[in-house]
């Protein structure tokens, strides 16, 4: 039983399909895309002082447009679209807590 599915688990990965798709842009656009959120998960750590309202908020216009773009265009562009849901994911929490970050350094001016 096992050894079948792995026996067409390796069928299906050296099938010209398999190939074609390795070889679009369908894949490697969106597999060089997982560096934004890459990167936001790597500074997830860091203090909040550092983060830029205005580039969080483009980057969720930006992630919102290209999830669109993936469901819209067809055949669906998956990987993109799952790319784009964890940035958009990874930029509300980071602006979240900018906003936090922001609203403490204005009570502790006043």
């Amino acid at each position: 039983m096992a050894g079948t599915l792995a026996c067409k688990a390796l069928d299906y990965v050296w099938s010209k399909d398999s190939r074609d798709y390795l070889m679009s842009m369908n894949f490697w656009g969106p597999a060089a895309n997982w560096g934004l959120p890459t990167a936001v998960i790597n500074v997830m750590k860091k203090s909040p002082e550092i983060i830029s309202g205005w580039m969080t908020l483009t980057l969720c216009y930006y992630s919102l447009t290209f999830m669109r773009f993936a469901y819209k265009v067809g055949p669906g562009i998956w990987l993109l679209f799952a790319c784009c849901v964890t940035n958009e994911v990874d930029q509300l929490i980071r602006g979240r807590g900018w906003l936090i970050n922001d609203e403490m350094s204005k009570q502790a001016s006043v």
